[in-house]
């Protein structure tokens, strides 16, 4: 029996893999299409007699089919996902095909046969935008989503919700804040930010900076997936936060003050278009119900991770290719 893993080459599922062979005796298999942000080097020294990897889309019947029969599955952690805001502005089909029709394939597979558990890995994006006074989001909060990415994930969450109710299908949902650490993609703010500041590169901010997120660093998140797939209700969702709500431009200063960068550097962009303001998590029933909780302190999980990009500058290198790079210059110039 095997717990299957899509989008395990990406920054969050590749350091949930790891947790998973950490914290299990139960034999891993990794599902990823390697686009832009599959990455194998983020899977470097998993141990191959706990983990198989499979190069494969989602959205492809036959190769699900085959996984399925061929390995056992009989529990399910779905982060794979087109996950960027930006680019889903620049080009929204990639995001419906893979996000809604993506999981709709998966989740016929999974009850097709038989899983036990099917966790599937949502964002805080869903449930819109929040100002200043406004309480923190629950799991009752309304889902309004702004932008083309999180339209996206929130039509994947409503296909889960269906399934649980119509099939009686042993789905959860978890719907996480912004989440930092190694082997994050450079196009996210905090890795941007630190490579561009230790190569003494401008520092582009949308707006005025001030809009603010909840930041998790990604060993609490994957630790609170896995608290989920082990305890979690089925139809339940769940809210995984950092408790750590902080202005853009205040993480940019935190970064240029660890890194020797100078403020000069920062260069302040044309606002992303719908772009949400504060996102807030309120976590009580996760801590309530599963006695789940953030271990790593902001302050803590930033400096771990500018020291992480420091010791991997070669991974970091060999992502930041010419079609990151033109990516790049359209987005940012």
């Amino acid at each position: 029996m095997s717990i299957l893993v899509t989008g395990s080459a990406g920054f969050i599922g590749s350091n949930f893999v790891r947790l998973l062979i950490d914290a299990t005796r139960e034999h891993i298999v990794s599902l990823d299409a390697l686009t832009y942000a599959g990455n194998m080097d983020n899977l470097v020294n998993v141990p191959s007699d706990r983990h198989t990897f499979i190069h494969g889309n989602i959205c492809d019947e036959q190769t699900l089919t085959e996984v399925f029969r061929d390995h056992a599955i009989k529990k399910v952690v779905h982060f794979a996902a087109e996950s960027h805001v930006d680019r889903s502005i620049m080009s929204s089909g990639p995001f419906i095909q893979t996000n809604v029709v993506g999981t709709q394939r998966l989740l016929d597979a999974s009850k097709s046969h038989g899983v036990e558990a099917f966790v599937h890995v949502s964002t805080d994006e869903v449930y819109g935008t929040l100002n200043l006074t406004e309480p923190a989001f629950t799991e009752q909060h309304h889902i309004q989503p702004n932008s083309p990415y999180s339209a996206s994930k929130a039509a994947s969450d409503l296909l889960v919700r269906s399934y649980v109710e119509t099939f009686d299908f042993p789905a959860m949902i978890t719907r996480c804040s912004n989440n930092y650490g190694p082997y994050q993609f450079p196009e996210k703010l905090i890795p941007l930010m630190i490579h561009n500041a230790k190569n003494n590169r401008p520092l582009p901010v949308y707006g005025d900076g001030s809009n603010i997120r909840d930041w998790i660093h990604v060993s609490d998140h994957c630790k609170g997936v896995l608290c989920v797939m082990d305890k979690g209700k089925a139809g339940e969702v769940y809210n995984i936060g950092g408790h750590s709500e902080l202005k853009n431009i205040d993480i940019v200063h935190q970064i240029i003050d660890a890194c020797g960068a100078d403020s000069s550097l920062i260069q302040f962009v044309t606002d992303r278009p719908g772009h949400d303001f504060r996102y807030a998590m309120d976590i009580e029933k996760i801590k309530r119900e599963l006695g789940w909780a953030p271990e790593v302190s902001f302050s803590d999980g930033l400096s771990s991770t500018i020291q992480w990009y420091a010791d991997n500058s070669d991974w970091l290198e060999k992502i930041i290719n010419g079609d990151y790079q033109n990516y790049y210059k359209e987005q940012y110039q």
